[in-house]
């Protein structure tokens, strides 16, 4: 049996329902999760997500420029590799959050001392480092390297971390006894006795239910770094903070909100609103590109198309449950003609609406549809991120709905599946949707980064609160399963993961703009029209650009990432030929027209770059 199969196995028949985040996509990372849990497991044998299409030459063209042939040595290192540096986690290391929660209270002793009468709050250790509220005046890059260099004092005086228990009253009368009004705050909220308390030597101490280093000594301070108002990163070794460093900028490059302006891919303009994507022609044609694709695969597996619309009564969203248990991610309900209307915050119950308007029988199964339809959801300012949290489109966690038989069924279907596909899993509580488990797979990016794109869900509620049937082969009525699919999560959460993991520099046959044709004078003109018209009929996305000298058209190609450049002087005019220079491989020659179309052509059926 199949996986599929499987899951199909928890019920008489299934019913596929593919939402508007579905694309083909390779994955690493695998997660299961159920009503209270989640389950990830690296799959074994299975390579990461890598940039297919942009593999160099192997052998890069004798006139290549400088900065193609840096590029190339980058992205293609000699053999003798400096050893890499995998960084650990909190996770993986208990040695590394200890020491990263005694950078917290290192640093706000540091903070204290150097400022008196500043307040702490809290202080935990973070995925990368550490960091501690303070109520206090803000902060300068000056008065951060004053705090580094006191915590270095610190660190070197390998004071001891000393832990004390003591009553909720004798907690108190010393928190009071410091003045620090936050500290009763956090008091208040401990429930558990006796109270914990660490002390760095005898000289500083916080409310703390650890755990620490044993003292201050055994922090590497060449390892820690302060980063902003107030957090800061440590590490075991120096070499971890420096690939760490290095992993930031090469981020920071790599910056899907920065690209999206630099190379006119899209924009949020705040006279719209905020989270509301607009996307340019550049980046619509990337998204065509992903659509088309994600549509000829979905049919030539036996998918049906559909398109619903974007709003409907708020009965439906009772019936599905959304308006009982999502309601704080759904906007505000709107009054039409004395009836209110929500917009959508899921596709869902609108194919169930599909499926509802005649009877199906057992022999219709399985029934698969697919939808790239855009939801709505309520995201406050302060959480939206570019790409990845919009209010056009996102996900988010949810609550559970349903009895704890059908959920514990859906799980079983969904373990079953991933047993029967040999893969291993771990189970991550609270991380199902509120209306059923669900598979997440997540792909790795070209930085080691993971991103939870596609997801698979066991759906035994709402064919129950629909009330949706099917005929068997007894001629009775029974209740189909539903399986939700969503492989790419969204077009513009997915865009982003793209740009970040290509860092805009697209391969070939995705580029916006595969081939740009530079004239060297405006006298050529008419030819360039000509090639250009030549290579639109193929299907090839070309542009013209003049009205600067040739070496600023060359430069400005490179800075907007365009793959290929044709550049026409006098002697292409005459001879109808065009000289080609790719970012990638250099100069390329002269050539045919022809010539260089079939060798576009050919790149991009073979998603290899010239």
């Amino acid at each position: 049996m199949t996986a599929v199969q499987k899951m199909a196995a928890a019920a008489p028949a299934l019913l596929l329902l593919s939402g508007a985040r579905t694309f083909a996509s390779s994955s690493r990372t695998l997660f299961l999760s159920s009503s209270r849990r989640r389950i990830s497991a690296l799959r074994s044998g299975v390579p990461a997500w890598k940039p297919c299409a942009v593999s160099s030459p192997s052998v890069p063209a004798p006139e290549a420029t400088a900065e193609a042939k840096k590029r190339a040595s980058e992205e293609e290192p000699e053999k003798e590799e400096e050893e890499e540096i995998v960084l650990p986690t909190n996770e993986s290391s208990e040695k590394l959050l200890r020491i990263r929660h005694t950078c917290a209270h290192v640093m706000a002793m540091a903070v204290q001392k150097l400022f008196p009468g500043s307040k702490v709050t809290i202080g935990p250790w973070i995925d990368n480092g550490f960091y501690y509220d303070f109520d206090m005046e803000p902060l300068t890059d000056k008065d951060l390297k004053r705090i580094k260099k006191e915590m270095d004092r610190i660190i070197n005086r390998n004071l001891p971390l000393l832990r004390e228990e003591v009553s909720r009253d004798v907690a108190q009368e010393r928190i009071m006894a410091l003045n620090e009004p936050y500290k009763l705050e956090i008091l208040e909220s401990i429930k558990e006795e006796p109270i914990t308390i660490y002390h760095i030597g005898n000289e500083w101490w916080d409310l703390c239910a650890g755990p620490h280093v044993d003292s201050t000594g055994h922090i590497n301070k060449k390892a820690v770094e302060l980063e902003s108002r107030i957090y800061g990163t440590a590490w075991e070794t120096e070499e971890q903070l420096k690939a760490y460093i290095h992993f930031k900028e090469e981020a920071k490059r790599r910056d899907h909100r920065r690209l999206g302006q630099e190379l006119d891919l899209f924009s949020i303009q705040d006279d719209a609103g905020g989270g509301l994507v607009f996307w340019h022609p550049k980046g619509a044609i990337v998204r065509h590109l992903i659509e088309d694709l994600w549509k000829n695969v979905h049919l030539q597996c036996g998918y049906d198309l559909l398109y619903t619309p974007h709003v409907a009564k708020v009965d439906l969203w009772k019936i599905s449950g959304h308006l009982d248990f999502y309601k704080e991610n759904m906007y505000d309900l709107m009054d039409v003609e004395d009836e209110l209307y929500q917009l959508r915050p899921m596709n869902c119950p609108y194919h169930i609406l599909v499926y509802k308007r005649k009877l199906h029988s057992y022999r219709d199964f399985p029934i698969r549809v697919a939808e790239l339809g855009t939801v709505y959801r309520y995201e406050l300012s302060g959480s939206l991120h570019g790409l990845f949290r919009v209010r056009g489109f996102t996900q988010t966690r949810e609550k559970s709905v349903g009895s704890d038989e059908i959920w514990e069924k859906a799980t079983a279907a969904l373990k079953d599946a991933l047993d029967d596909k040999g893969w291993d899993y771990q189970i991550d509580e609270g991380g199902g949707a509120f209306y059923g488990p669900k598979i997440d797979l997540k792909i790795e990016d070209a930085l080691g980064r993971k991103w939870q794109c596609s997801t698979v869900q066991v759906d035994f509620n709402l064919p129950q609160r629909f009330d949706i049937s099917y005929v068997d082969s007894n001629s009775e009525k029974k209740r189909p399963i539903m399986i939700h699919r969503a492989v790419l999560g969204s077009l513009e959460r997915f865009f982003g993961v793209l740009i970040e993991h290509y860092a805009g520099d697209f391969p070939l046959w995705i580029s916006p703009i595969q081939a740009r044709v530079l004239p060297v004078t405006d006298n050529e003109m008419q030819y360039c029209g000509e090639v250009l018209s030549r290579l639109k009929s193929y299907g090839i996305r070309a542009e013209i650009c003049h009205g600067e000298r040739l070496p600023k058209l060359i430069r400005n190609a490179e800075k907007q990432k365009v793959p290929l450049m044709t550049v026409v002087g006098p002697k292409e005019v005459e001879t109808k030929t065009v000289t080609v220079r790719s970012r990638f491989g250099g100069e390329l020659g002269t050539m045919a027209v022809e010539e260089f179309i079939r060798k576009i052509q050919s790149a991009i059926e073979n998603r290899t770059r010239l």
